[in-house]
């Protein structure tokens, strides 16, 4: 089943178009210092392994700017440049070579500012995302909309992407996040309703890996299977390569990306004869960077089992004498539980070898 997606413009962040019919595509944000480049691009490098298709970096003052050129010259994925309040950062980012901006401009400055801002992104052919959060909404908006926050969200965007427009700017895409997953989902909902500007999908602070992760899947999983969205970030506080495996996952699950292992576990019960929870994350770990789809059973005993490894591409069901290895369909040999990892990892790479 493929599901339908909104039209909305077409726009490229470096080699990576970003609506139009596009496939969606996942994102990621570095939390290193920018100012210590080795960090950062060992990071950029790591969501690059992962599956990440654009990375975000800050830059909050002018030695960020400095180091954030020489990241960009060996970066492997297009780099988005985060400035908030100094437009003179924003126009520097974009002469440095960001592939695109996020900006608010609602706090970059006067519109003169705003203006020079737009007109370096049109020289140099970059995009800019507009980026709302319900945090940053004019205290004058929320008193004309009263309790409907969501409205005040939206008619911020709309006046932000106007004031770029009426500026000659054309490459635009816009972000309308909430930590409320509710909100979040009202304010797209009603935002793709009088735009067609390509939308970045995002729950605002969403919160720890496992409370953020579901949040997060809630409210992008929402909007994704309405066929609303363009681009996503999984906002997590954790390790950033995190957010790209739960993306990953994620657009996985609603069959708009076939790409990956996909790990198949059973939850556990007392009938478990291994750690499944931690042979399965270990093959996540151990089979993140793969780019073809495939699925992966790790069943814990008899009774769904076989049944499970039998439809996967390969997979294990375990017993009280160690696990059948299945591949496609069949049963292959017995192993040892402690063989299982490698057993798998093994077959599969030999695979992609033959």
């Amino acid at each position: 089943m493929t599901l339908p997606r909104e039209k909305t413009r077409r726009i490229f962040v470096g080699g990576v178009q970003v609506g139009g019919g596009a496939p969606v595509t996942v994102q990621s944000m570095t939390n290193t210092l920018t100012t210590d480049i080795k960090a950062t691009r060992a990071q950029i490098a790591a969501l690059e392994k992962a599956g990440c298709d654009i990375a975000r970096i800050s830059i909050p003052d002018e030695e960020s700017l400095a180091a954030f050129a020489e990241i960009k010259k060996h970066a492997g994925i297009p780099v988005i440049a985060d400035i908030h309040f100094d437009y003179r950062l924003a126009v520097g980012a974009i002469i440095a070579g960001a592939d695109c901006i996020r900006i608010n401009p609602g706090n970059i400055g006067s519109r003169d500012k705003v203006k020079k801002v737009a007109r370096t992104a049109i020289d140099y052919n970059v995009p800019i995302r507009v980026g709302v959060n319900m945090g940053s909404v004019k205290r004058s908006v929320l008193s004309r909309f009263g309790k409907d926050r969501v409205g005040a969200l939206v008619e911020t965007a709309r006046e932000q992407v106007m004031i770029l427009e009426d500026f000659g700017l054309d490459a635009i895409k816009v972000s309308l996040k909430s930590s409320d997953v509710l909100e979040t989902v009202s304010a797209y909902r009603l935002f793709s309703r009088i735009s067609d500007r390509p939308l970045h999908l995002g729950v605002t602070e969403a919160g720890t890996m496992f409370s953020g992760a579901i949040r997060s899947a809630a409210g992008i999983g929402i909007l994704l299977e309405e066929g609303i969205g363009d681009t996503i970030r999984v906002s997590l506080s954790a390790d950033p390569v995190k957010e790209i495996v739960a993306g990953k996952v994620l657009l996985e699950c609603l069959g708009l990306k076939k790409e990956g292992i996909r790990v198949i576990s059973c939850p556990t019960c007392a009938r478990a004869n291994a750690d499944v929870g931690q042979i399965a994350a270990a093959l996540e770990d151990s089979l993140s960077g793969i780019k073809r789809h495939m699925s992966v059973a790790v069943m814990g005993c008899i009774v769904n089992g076989p049944g499970e490894a039998r439809d996967a591409d390969i997979g294990v069901a375990c017993d009280k004498k160690g696990a059948m290895l299945f591949m496609r369909g069949k049963p292959v040999k017995r192993i040892k539980n402690s063989e299982i990892i490698k057993t798998i990892t093994d077959e599969i790479e030999k695979e992609f070898k033959e």
